[in-house]
């Protein structure tokens, strides 16, 4: 009876300090959208780890912290970043809850995206470790976008296969 009480406890704590990590990992996702909404740059980056990764939707734009600081500065300083809110939303904690993972549907300027990342906690903090931005493309415009962006690809791909 006690095994059985010991463990109904140790099971409990971990399930609600699991949901307590979600609902700390939610605002603070929350208010890094809200951040660069907000064009407050030291909030925005003040939420990601020193050693944060960045991956845009365009095939580019893969930065690290420091280097999506220095692209990301001028379009904060102007007042007008990006303007991301979550719509959906689903949170994965490791057991050690120290690390967690996500994928968002976000409404943005250019409509539904889906973010993914990683989220670490840093001195109690949670903080954006690594994020990725997509743009979500219905299946049935698929092959038109394909269209759109071939000759771009095709350069890209060529010069990324030459760097090799």
């Amino acid at each position: 009876m006690k095994k059985i009480s010991l463990f109904i406890i140790l099971f409990s704590t971990l399930v609600f300090s699991q949901n307590d990590d979600k609902v700390q990992i939610t605002e603070a996702l929350n208010n890094w959208h809200k951040a660069a909404g907000e064009a407050d740059f030291e909030a925005y980056f003040g939420l990601m780890t020193e050693d944060a990764v960045f991956i845009g939707t365009d095939a580019t734009e893969n930065w690290q912290r420091d280097e999506f600081m220095s692209f990301s500065k001028p379009y904060f300083d102007k007042g007008k970043a990006w303007n991301f809110t979550a719509i959906e939303r689903n949170i994965y904690v490791s057991d050690t809850s120290n690390i967690a993972w996500f994928d968002e549907l976000l409404d943005t300027q250019m409509k539904i995206c889906r973010g993914s990342g990683v989220v670490k906690k840093v001195d109690g903090q949670w903080k954006v470790a690594h994020y990725v931005l997509s743009i979500a493309v219905p299946n049935e415009l698929v092959d038109q976008l394909v269209e759109l962006k071939k000759e771009k690809d095709d350069l890209l791909m060529k010069e990324l296969k030459m760097e090799k």
